[in-house]
């Protein structure tokens, strides 16, 4: 029974539906909202809940003063009988509404909020990131952006249900408390009445301090997780080069400032904390003193007192409680103002609103008039032309820096140009969808990162619903079936079974780079781009590799990008850059009797390399 209540309000969020309600806004109250409002029924309930819970707590100093009052009638027997309905009252509200009350609160929050919507929001700020272009990804830690993306996205569910379950009951009992002593005697609500004047110009001094510092904190933390991060990340080269204590000055600056940031914050706490048991000590004495001075003067009598002091003190406990709970708030507000500099971004490369999905029937691709730099660096491209025909093997040759690598990210719509367009098959790349642009280019890159996953699944990463037998056919063609069916990892698993470890660094570079090769065998896609594909192989393995992308490369548009020229010297048309500009193209044999930069290159090689 209880398993199908707690299964129903599991049900109420469903964390990875498609998103709805557009990108997150950057303003803070619109960003909580955005995350919020859909599930706003949810925490409506812990609203009436904590509503509940707050006026039965409020209820026991009333019964406690009730009680007082009848014990101190001196006919005890018709005292307790005509009190029967009254006691029989409060023992129900205390047995059955308060667990009640407790119970609808816990389904609420522990079944419904924390499991299904921190998932959502989680879910939502993913997707919103995974979305957002390569750029945004180079200027930032990825450990930075995780953390952000995984404690935001709690900070934001904590802060809201705190303030429900301390900011919201607290306003509620207290008021309640200010109604029940005035109605006794206004004297007697006199010093809770300035307690809470008193407790709002105290958060009025504090919260902003404390949102300040708590943002600032959680700045600092994602700082020290992103260095440690790119520590880990990056360990052969630390090992490699011997800076391990160069990597502890990296990672103990970044401690330093959290050390430092986090102090502040915890110094304002201390001063929080300890301002606040003041107030609450002169509370719980003023009221005792308020209520002996009436009672002596026999304007009140025991059972008044005794339901004031009570409601004091649990105002007072409730304070310190709330305190904490308000110091929670405001250091989630910091986390969730630091998150959204990584949540709240806009996209930068978004598809236009009428985009249709790129059909590619011939590979023709078309560079015109293209202008493109990075940032405000000068241009890489002013007015580039080229023009590539259905079928063509293309080689891209120059010095590095010429432009080889930013004309491929640009094909890829990677970044947006500042004028001109590129076409593929009279289709502009702008006007298409990213992913159905994507899809039609298969590309082998010479810095090959592979997933923490299975061989298996990184081969068919290029074709997701591929058979074992295809993603086999398609590794033995990348020369790579040999050394997968050899693979063990530390689990136990082997063959295509195995897990690669982070960015494949299990793999030798040649191993990855076939493993990569193999990927984009399967996809099978209509344009193919080998960015230096053949850079971390051994000759032989190379030599082999070469025939099957030769294979590969036939019906398909190719543009192939080598240092080493004889890697691509039997293509169709070589194009010759040099800052930017087309200064040479035609066949290998055309441009060798022709001079110039290419054949200077070629002369220039040493071990098949071109110099610098």
């Amino acid at each position: 029974m209880l398993n199908r209540l707690y299964g129903w309000f599991e049900r109420r969020v469903n964390a990875t539906a498609p998103p709805t309600g557009g990108a997150p806004p950057a303003t803070l109250a619109a960003f909580y909202w955005h995350f919020v409002g859909p599930h706003r029924l949810l925490f409506a309930s812990i609203l009436i809940t904590g509503f509940g819970i707050a006026m039965v707590d409020s209820l026991i100093p009333v019964f406690i003063g009730r009680l007082v009052a009848l014990m101190a009638e001196t006919d005890r027997a018709a005292a307790l009988s005509n009190a029967m309905p009254m006691l029989l009252t409060m023992a129900a509200i205390i047995l059955i509404g308060r667990p009640l009350a407790n119970f609808a609160d816990l389904l609420a929050r522990n079944n419904g909020i924390v499991p299904g919507v921190t998932s959502r929001i989680r879910w939502l700020a993913h997707w919103h990131v995974i979305r957002q272009s390569w750029g945004f990804f180079q200027n930032d830690f990825a450990g930075r952006i995780a953390n952000r993306v995984m404690q935001t996205t709690s900070a934001v569910r904590e802060s809201v249900v705190s303030s429900i379950r301390a900011v919201w009951y607290i306003a509620m009992y207290g008021t309640t408390a200010l109604i029940l002593m005035g109605t006794a005697d206004p004297r007697l609500a006199a010093p809770t009445l300035a307690w809470i004047i008193g407790y709002l110009l105290f958060l009025r001094y504090f919260v902003p301090r404390m949102r300040r510092l708590g943002k600032a904190s959680a700045e600092a933390n994602s700082q020290l997780v992103g260095r440690i991060v790119d520590s880990y990340t990056n360990i052969l080269t630390v090992k490699l080069f011997a800076r391990a204590r160069d990597e502890d000055v990296y990672v103990r600056d970044a401690v330093e400032e959290h050390r430092s940031a986090n102090a502040a914050h915890m110094r304002l706490i201390s001063n929080f904390i300890i301002i606040l048991q003041i107030m609450n000590t002169m509370l719980l004495v003023s009221t005792a003193a308020v209520g002996i001075v009436l009672w002596g003067q026999s304007v009140i009598d025991v059972g008044v007192v005794a339901m004031a002091l009570p409601l004091a003190w649990q105002i007072a406990n409730m304070a310190g409680w709330v305190s904490w709970e308000v110091t929670s708030i405001f250091e989630n507000i910091g986390n969730v103002q630091e998150g959204m500099m990584t949540i709240a971004v806009p996209h930068a490369l978004i598809d236009a609103q009428d985009a249709r999905p790129l059909e590619v029937t011939r590979g023709e691709i078309r560079f015109e008039n293209v202008t493109f730099g990075y940032d405000r660096r000068p241009p890489v491209f002013n007015g580039l032309n080229l023009a590539i025909r259905p079928g063509e093997r293309v080689g891209i040759v120059g010095r590095s820096g010429a432009g080889k690598s930013t004309l491929v990210n640009l094909l890829l719509r990677f970044f947006d140009l500042q004028s001109g367009r590129i076409l593929i098959d009279s289709q502009a790349i702008a006007a298409v969808t990213q992913e159905s642009l994507r899809a039609a280019i298969g590309v082998v890159t010479q810095d090959t990162s592979l997933l923490h996953r299975s061989i298996a699944d990184n081969i068919k990463y290029g074709r997701p619903h591929s058979t074992p037998a295809e993603i086999e056919v398609a590794a033995r063609k990348a020369q790579a079936h040999a050394f997968i069916t050899a693979l063990r990892d530390q689990s136990g698993r082997d063959g295509y079974a195995a897990l690669v470890g982070e960015r494949g660094v299990k793999l030798s570079g040649g191993q990855r780079q076939r493993v990569a090769i193999a990927r984009v065998l399967l996809k099978d896609a209509p344009i193919l781009v080998l960015d230096e594909a053949t850079s971390s192989l051994d000759s032989e393995v190379e030599v082999a590799i070469q025939e099957q992308l030769l294979g590969l490369m036939a019906g398909k548009t190719v543009i192939a990008i080598a240092h080493r020229l004889s890697t691509i010297a039997r293509m169709d048309r070589l194009i010759v850059l040099d800052e930017g500009r087309i200064v040479q193209e035609g066949t290998h044999e055309s441009l060798l009797q022709s001079g110039g930069l290419y054949a200077d290159l070629w002369a220039r090689q040493s071990g098949g390399f071109i110099a610098a």
